[in-house]
């Protein structure tokens, strides 16, 4: 800790956070969740915990006249057996809505994984510090977006001048949005640039992102946790998971949409609601899941997947992507003549055929950073502009700064 500041201790409560469901208080600190424990009770599977647990869209929101900020945190790092070191997770500055430093936090938790036997080991580590300096010597609105993809304790903020939270613009909509680990962020080059953190930039509005790495299942507990959140505008993004786990059948999956969409329903009765279709993915629009990580290339860092599916299955019941889209494009188009506010969109047309040959997805199956950025700019483009499902009410500010 630099000594030449008069620091000045701020307790980590809600009321700074913004983007979590919900805040488990710990040994060290508190750690965000982007589901709530009622929910987190009813599911025991460890890739949801992880990533459930992984902050992304979820930051530190507050107003000061500070010029140096630190804070300590408890990271959680993954590492995998046999693969190159994977980077620290990434912190963004945001003032005033206008980016303003990044940094890490090095050492902390580590957990390693063996992804060829299953086995997981775990190391505990102790917390560290990140820092910011040189900032405005004025009253302004400071942002810290957590790592998108390292869970995240907070264990200390301090300032060298009083913070206080910063109340949620009142003209700024809510958007709550669920999806795989495309939405929950994975290659993407930090916590803003996920693509729904920077389509919610550019359409000015504020996120929610429930974006679960592998776990975007249709589960009933994440349509209540939805249910139950305040929101404006509500996306789903539904199919890729469902595909590459092999999980149900197309006679499971139309009543489980359809029993997701009544949920959000039941909490949001006209709340504009997009359903949004999986984006191109080569390896499962015509061969069904399980998807399986193929380790060839592991050593030099360059893991792929594969598709072990057989396409003559889906005549059986079997889901592709190329299956769930035209089945999702029916169930929303039925719903829609005694629901106007829910809307449809085609994943292709954010990331499609030509995108494929432009921007290819590095393993086959998770865009990289600059493919995120396109996608975000895309769906902005499709979903908050005039002729979108989140179209602007008149008068409302859209795009930054915060």
């Amino acid at each position: 800790m630099d000594n030449t500041h008069h620091w000045i201790t701020t307790p980590l409560t809600a009321d700074l956070l913004r983007g979590a469901l919900d805040i488990e208080r710990t040994e060290h600190g508190v750690l965000p969740h982007r589901l709530p424990a009622r929910a987190r009770a009813q599911c025991t599977d460890p890739q949801l915990a992880m990533a459930e647990a992984q902050p992304s869209g979820v930051r530190l929101v507050f107003r000061t006249r500070a010029t140096a900020v630190e804070l300590d945190t408890l990271p959680t790092k993954r590492a995998y057996v046999g693969a190159p070191p994977r980077p620290d997770g990434l912190y963004e500055l945001l003032v005033d809505g206008r980016p303003a430093g990044r940094a890490s936090v090095p050492g902390g938790n580590t957990v390693t994984i063996d992804m060829t036997t299953g086995t997981v080991e775990s190391r505990p580590g102790t917390p560290g510090t990140l820092r910011f300096a040189d900032l405005p010597d004025a009253l302004k609105t400071v942002e810290i977006w957590l790592p998108h993809n390292e869970t995240t304790e907070l264990v200390a903020l301090r300032t060298d001048a009083p913070v206080e939270p910063a109340e949620p613009d009142p003209d700024r909509r809510v958007w709550l949005h669920h999806g795989s680990s495309i939405s929950h962020g994975s290659d993407a080059a930090g916590p803003t640039t996920t693509w729904p953190a920077l389509a919610a930039s550019l359409g000015g509005v504020e996120l929610i992102n429930l974006g679960f790495s592998g776990s975007a299942l249709l589960d009933p507990f994440t349509a209540r946790a939805m249910r139950d959140t305040p929101a404006d505008l509500i996306s789903v993004k539904i199919g890729i998971n469902v595909v590459n786990h092999d999980v149900m059948r197309l006679r499971a999956f139309t009543p489980a949409v359809h029993g997701f969409l009544d949920t959000l329903r039941d909490g949001h009765p006209t709340t504009p609601l997009l359903v949004v279709s999986p984006l191109l993915c080569p390896i499962h629009e015509d061969t069904p899941g399980p998807c399986a990580p193929d380790f060839t290339d592991i050593a030099e860092g360059r893991l792929r997947f594969r598709a072990l599916g057989d396409p003559a299955e889906s005549t059986t019941g079997k889901l592709t992507l190329r299956i769930i889209r035209d089945e999702l494009s029916r169930i929303v188009a039925g719903r829609a003549t005694d629901d106007p506010h829910l809307h449809y969109l085609d994943g292709r047309a954010l990331y499609g055929e030509p995108d494929a040959t432009a921007l290819p997805l590095p393993d086959d199956l998770h865009p990289d950073a600059e493919t995120h950025r396109h996608i975000g700019e895309r769906f902005a483009e499709l979903a908050f502009t005039a002729d979108g499902a989140f179209a602007s009410p008149v008068g409302a500010v859209v795009g930054p700064p915060r």
